[in-house]
């Protein structure tokens, strides 16, 4: 995203009150208790396995890594994950 454009979105979040997620596309990843994961603003799914799940985003992938890893619910955009989460990582 050019530098300008992103510069109008922020300023109109700010302005608005908009959740900046929600202007900028951004990832909102909620964890509860390292055993249910939910992910918002997610390109698709680039790998899933009981040990791991890797997420493209608009900037890089996000990989949560954990054991008896289930998918129990998918959207275009939202993703529900459930087990015992291990780890959460943003690679840009």
């Amino acid at each position: 995203m050019p530098r300008v454009v992103r510069k109008l979105r922020n300023w109109t979040a700010r302005i608005l009150d908009l959740p900046q997620d929600v202007v900028l596309d951004l990832p909102r990843v909620t964890m509860i208790g390292g055993i249910q994961l939910t992910v918002e603003n997610h390109r698709g799914v680039l790998h899933f396995s009981p040990e791991s799940l890797r997420l493209a985003m608009e900037k890089g992938e996000l990989e949560v890594t954990g054991q008896d890893l289930t998918i129990r619910n998918i959207g275009a955009e939202e993703v529900l994950v459930e087990g015992t989460i291990t780890g959460v990582l943003l690679k840009r």
